[in-house]
């Protein structure tokens, strides 16, 4: 009765289309064989679709060996093929097929396209990339939205966004999916305003922004640091997935408001609306390590073991996990976890390396490091960018010269640990060569140079270095102008770096915040310019901090300032009314300048306040 049913090649194709749907490879084998019986094995049409199911079923084995017996393969074949290394992100195979496809003289299609596609945006191979757009406009499928949508992703990922722009410019028509391919381009190449003002453009021409979208852009402003604004965007989403919670929260985690991004996640959890998955969970985990929330830590661990599969929780949250109980100074619930964690996986000891520097225990790090090479764990640049912080010179330059010799010598972050130990080691000329030798840099990268050179007080080359960042494809970000007005401030710079300040805003379009006003202040007060520095705080934007404060009251100091130490330390006082080291500091300076009154009447004061250290007393008995 089956065999009569299976009789109609309508229906064999009917079976096989929805084995291949539903990668159904068993039921695909039992059709494979009544279409033997039926003797329609020989039809290079039903060996195409049996080439299809045996592709989308994933046994390539079989798939092979149908196309070998056939004496000229067709688009649709190979197709199938090319799905099959795109799925599973066989990138060198997949473009090798479209390679073999093209010699063969078979003239690809809108199908083709997307698949290769994203095999380059993958491997981030540009040069086949942009042979496959030149394919596209030679066999006419510029004008198909999909095909478009690609070649713009294609282009961003491999770092190129004025092909993709102008790609995306002379599209005739678009749709969301163009939009968020151009935004998500500009998020991901670090062009953050671009994305931005695409926002604006987009809503100009009547497409409406969906939740990929706003999370996107919810991205691009917490990368800017400018979390409040995402958050906006964030209250605007009718309904918020697990992307849109997780954003906003990692978004405040790296701007250091850990506090804030606790209480979105609980607002999350509160929601019952959304679950937390291993990402939000993960990010969360950060919080709680820098905000020492052991409590909130444990929960959180308590939740994830209960909601999400062992293997799965431990395998994405362990790490962040193992460093938060660790930075809680719970050494063995850290290692509890690090045991439950899969040794075999290199991301398991970075987070013990990197627990042991949180701990403060650098030589523990250091042995954990040279075990993980004895079991024949293979480095990768997070170990590598982890580990050189804690090394001394000699053991710098010994992972500098493993690093060069290994696979991943292209990562950008590890050259950036390098500059970075090579500075904090006092060998800023071996930094700068590091640095120049680079072949592609990103914010980080002239960052750390800026700052190397402003440690070693070589402010004007800071100077110069942050002019040519200004002159390159990077921007510079709000960091790079803390690293540079620093360097002023070490180097005695005080015009350049009070012009720097002032053309924060027009010349490099950021805001000024604290850190920033801060070093100013410092600048100011090193020089010995103390009624400047502090006419320069009362004309703050931003409400000064005890930072900028005890600055001011440290340089007074120095250097015998006692007006505007008294009003340093008035401000400071009325800030920490309890901390005794403010009382101490201007006690100090009225005693230095003969005011003996002044002095014992800061020191009763400070009694008053309850702030005065008591005395010590010896346990050892008289």
């Amino acid at each position: 009765m089956i065999r009569r049913a299976l009789s109609s090649p309508f229906q064999l194709i009917h079976l096989l289309q929805a084995c291949s749907a539903s990668r159904a490879l068993i039921q695909g084998k039992q059709v494979h064989r009544q279409i033997i019986l039926s003797g329609l094995h020989q039809n290079p049409f039903f060996r195409t679709k049996l080439i299809q199911m045996y592709a989308d079923c994933d046994d390539l084995n079989s798939a092979q060996i149908l196309i070998h017996k056939m004496t000229q393969p067709n688009v649709f074949a190979l197709t199938a093929f090319l799905g099959f290394y795109s799925r599973h992100r066989l990138t060198e195979e997949c473009i090798r097929t479209y390679c073999q496809l093209r010699l063969m003289g078979i003239v690809p299609d809108s199908y083709v396209f997307p698949k290769v596609l994203r095999a380059c945006a993958q491997s981030s191979c540009l040069d086949v990339g942009a042979q496959v757009h030149k394919d596209v406009i030679i066999f006419g499928s510029e004008v198909n939205i999909q095909v478009c949508n690609f070649i713009i992703d294609m282009y961003s990922k491999c770092g190129n966004t004025k092909s993709a722009r102008q790609v995306f410019d002379e599209m005739s028509e678009r749709d969301v999916l163009s939009w968020n391919s151009i935004i998500s381009g500009y998020v991901g190449n670090w062009l953050f305003k671009q994305a931005v003002e695409m926002l604006g453009y987009m809503k100009l021409e009547g497409c409406e922004p969906d939740i990929v979208t706003w999370n996107t852009i919810m991205d691009a402003y917490c990368r800017m640091g400018l979390s409040n604004e995402a958050y906006k965007i964030f209250k605007q989403i009718k309904d918020p997935n697990v992307i849109s919670w997780t954003t906003i929260i990692s978004g405040y985690t790296s701007i250091g408001k850990h506090e804030i991004a606790l209480e979105i996640f609980k607002d999350m959890v509160n929601s019952w609306t959304v679950l937390p998955d291993v990402d939000s969970l993960s990010s969360i985990l950060v919080s709680c390590r820098h905000s020492r929330a052991l409590e909130r830590g444990k929960e959180i661990h308590g939740y994830g073991i209960k909601s999400i599969a062992q293997d799965t929780f431990y395998k994405s949250a362990g790490a962040a996990l193992l460093t938060m109980y660790a930075s809680c100074c719970r050494t063995r619930d850290a290692e509890k976890v690090f045991h439950i964690m899969d040794k075999s996986d290199v991301v398991t000891w970075n987070a013990m390396i990197f627990g042991f520097i949180e701990l403060g225990l650098g030589h523990l790090a250091l042995e954990c490091f040279r075990e993980m090479q004895m079991r024949g764990i293979k480095n990768d640049h997070t170990t590598i960018s982890t580990v050189l912080p804690i090394c001394d010179l000699r053991s710098g330059k010994q992972i500098h010269a493993y690093f060069m010799k290994s696979s991943f010598n292209f990562v950008i972050h590890v050259y950036n640990a390098i500059i970075h130990m090579y500075s904090i080691c006092g060998c800023i000329a071996y930094a700068h060569s590091v640095f120049s030798a680079m072949l592609a840099r990103d914010v980080v990268s002239w960052n750390t140079i800026i700052g190397g050179f402003g440690m070693h007080g070589l402010g004007q080359t800071s100077l110069e270095l942050l002019q040519q960042m200004d002159g390159s494809c990077l921007r510079p970000d709000s960091v790079t102008l803390s690293s540079a007005l620093s360097a002023c401030s070490h180097s005695g710079l005080v015009d350049q770096g009070i012009e720097l300040f002032y053309r924060m805003t027009k010349g490099f379009g950021i805001t000024p915040v604290i850190a920033h006003y801060s070093c100013v202040v410092d600048m100011l007060a090193r020089a010995g310019r103390l009624e400047d520095a502090y006419n320069f705080i009362n004309k703050m934007h931003l409400k000064p901090d005890k930072h900028i404060w005890g600055a001011l009251l440290a340089a007074c100091q120095d250097h015998q300032n006692v007006t505007v130490g008294e009003l340093a330390a008035e401000h400071l006082i009325r800030l920490e009314p309890h901390d005794a080291g403010h009382y101490v500091t201007l006690s100090n300076i009225y005693a230095r300048a003969g005011r003996w009154d002044d002095a014992e009447r800061i020191r009763k004061l400070m009694e008053d306040h309850g702030s005065l250290k008591p005395s010590g007393n010896s346990v050892i008995a008289p």
